[in-house]
């Protein structure tokens, strides 16, 4: 018999389901916290999120094609170190002094303009950070504090920057104000007989909003431009108000008629130019190069560090900035015969990221590596850091 089959049920037309849409999580808008921040690098990630474009490029800027700029960083990356074996280094001590002050590492903050543009509290915010880490601030001439401000927050030590205008009594005035108000050296500029040309800065015709001004003038060195002149910045047309082209080395003897505080030249690249500071009455000198935003091509200033050095012959103290963005990079200026180097960037890019706590952060990170990089290379104290230490042209 053949066997009955059950009817096959009719096929139903089954339409295409539209696929389920895959929702793909977002990173956070939310910038990173300071604690994840691992390096000095992560906070400029940071305060290049927050800052409008034009205020970062004028910090992170240097003149024209740059090469100065990236120079001072390529420079460190010639240098290597030769580390030592078998050296007890469960004790670490980076203290060490600057014109006879204590600061508890090598490592100080540099004069940097305008800190308002990274965040409300500026200059204040820098100070009180330095103290914290127990080292030393400059604060600058363009600053958007007050000197004695800056001097009444800050809980350390203190220089003042100065840049001398065609006016030199309010050079004078400055330079007398800063040693009533506890200020312990005056750092004369002498790399700027007139401004660099930055050229990120022409491009976004850089200029400071209403609420930010030059608090250490009255009148009308107080306020600059609120329009940049076509091809130029209103910082570099401003700043031909404030600074004297024809400065020369009798300007030492001048600033000690003046003041009693030590005169520390900031700006030397040529040895023999440190011999004259020291002829010339000096107590130290700053190897720099204005961060490579002055003359573009000049020698970086790592480079240059060793020739300096030399020509000072033990008679002044040699400190040193531009390009230092680690702990390894203060080992190498040390070993290379700096007493102390000075950071702007860094501290910035901390300030903007996270006011005080930002600046306080970077600073204190420039201190974990270096501890942690004079263990591995066998030095427990830093003034036992010489020539011996590194390898490299």
């Amino acid at each position: 018999m053949p066997t009955s089959r059950k009817p096959a049920a009719p096929k139903r037309d089954v339409k295409a389901r539209p696929a389920k849409p895959v929702t793909l999580r977002r990173a956070s808008a939310a910038a990173p916290s300071l604690d994840s921040c691992a390096c000095i690098a992560d906070l400029e990630a940071i305060a290049k999120r927050k800052l409008p474009r034009p205020h970062y490029d004028y910090y992170a800027g240097g003149a024209e094609d740059e090469l100065t700029l990236d120079a001072n960083r390529e420079a460190f990356r010639k240098i290597f170190i030769r580390p030592r074996a078998l050296v007890d280094v469960s004790r670490i001590d980076t203290g060490t002094t600057v014109l006879g002050t204590s600061i508890s590492m090598p490592v100080m903050v540099a004069p940097t303009a305008y800190q308002k543009l990274a965040h409300p509290d500026g200059e204040l915010a820098t100070a009180r950070a330095a103290g914290q880490s127990r080292t030393l601030m400059v604060a600058s001439t363009i600053a958007t504090h007050d000197l004695e401000s800056i001097a009444k927050a800050a809980g350390g030590p203190l220089w003042f920057q100065l840049y001398v205008p065609p006016e030199r009594n309010i050079a004078r005035d400055l330079a007398r104000r800063a040693e009533a108000a506890g200020y312990r050296a005056l750092c004369l500029t002498v790399d700027t007989p007139q401004l660099g040309r930055r050229e990120r800065d022409v491009r976004n015709g850089f200029t400071l909003p209403p609420d930010v001004r030059m608090m250490n003038f009255e009148g009308a060195h107080r306020d600059m431009p609120r329009r940049a002149p076509p091809g130029t910045s209103a910082m570099a047309a401003y700043s031909m108000a404030l600074l004297d082209p024809s400065l020369t080395w009798d300007a030492i003897a001048w600033l000690k008629s003046e003041t009693k505080l030590p005169i520390i030249v900031k700006g030397i690249i040529a040895g023999d130019d440190a011999r004259l500071a020291a002829e010339s009455g000096a107590a130290a000198v700053i190897v720099s190069n204005h961060g490579g935003r002055q003359l573009d091509a000049c020698e970086p200033t790592l480079a240059a560090l060793p020739h300096v050095v030399e020509a000072a012959a033990g008679r002044i103290e040699v400190y040193l900035d531009g390009g230092v963005r680690r702990g390894t990079d203060v080992i190498k200026a040390i070993a290379l015969g700096a007493r102390a180097v000075l950071v702007g960037r860094p501290v910035i890019w901390g300030l903007a990221a996270g006011g005080q706590a930002g600046a306080h952060r970077a600073l204190e990170m420039l201190r974990e590596e270096l501890i942690l990089a004079m263990k591995l290379s066998g030095c427990p104290r830093i003034q036992g850091l010489g020539p011996e230490f590194i390898a490299g042209p």
